[in-house]
């Protein structure tokens, strides 16, 4: 990992340094040093530099600075993950929809989102000294959002871009609130219970619904029992995909037995959901994250796996509901006024708009107008380039496919590790995640909602987690600090 780090892991480090005082050369507490490498007079670590060596640290010592650092790192923006998380319950639970006393609260969303954002910004200021850490992934938001504000003063309805404009506004601060709150494993893994939770009641609710002939559309797919997002069947069979994955890979990186029985529970009922969607991009997706997960789990007989991932599929597409085939079917039928004849015929609309407007598009939300038949581009980079033009579908695309790149580090550098291979497992759930979604979304104009953002921000939490692990993402850090801070002990997950 030291030799890589800035390719890899290239954001600005996380923390406000602390300057190591010159005359105590004695910072580094025992436990934060390299058990298996421990320091000598002429350690390599220090390029042939004496180096005291630790004491023990007594109870009245002030705080090392390497340990303060560390603190700082995991210990910050404890208010604003709250926020976070109560934020999240808001938009994707949405309780006041479930619950008619809570209709008062239909709001919680947007006074939460400002609760947090009010709370992040004096202590991001306070801990960094900046608003926000500058991974790729931000910087490449940032493009897209100013892209998006340009396109929208000229685009075809400036007034109704703008409003939308400021709805994705909230995404974009919510995104960069994310990436710099999520700075724990406990944190990490606590919002995906939430999301998983939110998922298995999706997936349950809507297996119930199937069973019982309610809230159903086209005959027999079913709709999100929540609104929003998920009221419609391809939005929530997304979103279901998308969960799946880091469903399995927490079953394998967790040693509780009772969570990996609540994770078994959670794929099963998504699974289920994702089937009596009857989204064929649902199933596309599902298909490309299964086999993403199949290939990097099995470094070995990877014939054989993959031979007997494709017949579980097939097992899995038998055992679904009637209708499945004839949905699939259906995608050849030569009927323009069908389902697949409409799609086919946005996304050639969606294309031609994209050429005649390459340089800004039409305006977010201007797309419908313009559509043969009024509906959407039923295509997340179409809609893009449509709305905002070819360089913004650019900037998209490289912000989803940018978190693979650090994924893809992790887990090369996790997979003889075993103390690690936690980490391996989750970056290979959130890379099939992430490819789970590129698919769906090639099917759906979601290219502006939450699903992907939320993502993105924790695969570079996740790589950032990782760096810290390591021992070389303290901000302020001297290069004599760098090699003498050795990996800090791996923490132990007494609940996940």
């Amino acid at each position: 990992m030291r030799g890589s780090k800035h390719k890899v892991f290239d954001y600005e480090p996380v923390t406000r340094g602390v300057r190591r005082p010159e005359a105590e050369p004695d910072f580094a507490k025992p436990d934060l040093l390299d058990a298996d490498a421990p320091i000598s007079p002429k350690d390599s670590r220090s390029n042939g530099r004496e180096v005291v060596q630790p004491q023990a640290q007594s109870a009245a010592d002030p705080l090392y600075p390497a340990e303060l650092k560390n603190w700082l790192i995991r210990r910050g923006h404890m208010l604003s993950f709250i926020g976070v998380f109560l934020f999240t319950i808001a938009v994707y639970l949405r309780p006041y929809e479930l619950i008619p006393a809570l209709q008062p609260l239909s709001t919680m969303a947007f006074w939460l989102a400002i609760f947090t954002i009010l709370v992040f910004v004096p202590t991001q200021l306070g801990l960094e000294g900046n608003l926000t850490s500058r991974p790729r992934e931000v910087n490449l938001l940032l493009l897209l959002t100013l892209a998006v504000l340009v396109s929208a003063t000229l685009g075809d309805d400036p007034r109704g871009s703008l409003s939308s404009f400021v709805d994705f506004l909230k995404v974009v601060l919510i995104f960069i609130v994310m990436v710099n709150v999520i700075r724990t494993e406990n944190r990490w893994k606590l919002l995906f219970v939430l999301l998983l939770a939110i998922s298995c009641f999706l997936g349950g609710s809507a297996l119930a619904n199937y069973r019982s002939g309610l809230q159903l559309v086209d005959g027999n797919r079913v709709t999100g029992s929540i609104g929003n997002m998920f009221q419609s069947p391809n939005d929530m069979a997304l979103h279901l995909v998308t969960m799946v994955p880091i469903s399995v890979a927490l079953f394998l990186s967790t040693r509780n037995p009772l969570m990996k029985v609540f994770y078994v529970v959670c794929v099963i009922l998504m699974l289920a959901g994702i089937l009596v969607s009857f989204s064929r991009g649902g199933l596309l997706g599902l298909a490309g994250a299964v086999g993403v997960m199949a290939w990097k789990l099995a470094r070995h007989n990877r014939p054989l796996v993959m031979g007997a991932t494709v017949i579980l599929a097939a097992a899995f597409i038998l055992a679904a509901p009637g209708g499945i085939a004839s949905r699939f079917r259906s995608v050849f039928d030569q009927d323009k006024a069908g389902s697949a004849g409409k799609r086919k015929d946005d996304l050639k609309r969606s294309i031609l708009v994209t050429v005649r407007h390459p340089l800004f598009g039409i305006g977010l939300g201007n797309y419908v107008p313009r559509s043969n038949q009024a509906l959407a581009t039923h295509n997340a980079y179409t809609q893009v380039s449509s709305e905002i033009g070819i360089a913004a579908m650019v900037l998209y695309v490289m912000f989803i496919i940018t978190p693979l790149k650090r994924l893809r580090a992790v887990e090369r550098e996790t997979v003889a590790n075993r103390k690690k291979s936690r980490y391996r497992y989750l970056a290979i759930g959130m890379q099939a995640s992430l490819v789970g979604y590129m698919v769906c979304s090639f099917f759906a104009s979601v290219a502006f909602l939450w699903y992907v953002y939320y993502l993105v921000a924790a695969s570079v939490c996740l790589g950032r987690l990782y760096e810290i692990e390591q021992g070389i993402a303290v901000k302020g850090a001297t290069k004599q600090d760098r090699e003498l801070i050795a990996p800090a002990k791996e923490p132990r997950m007494a609940v996940f």
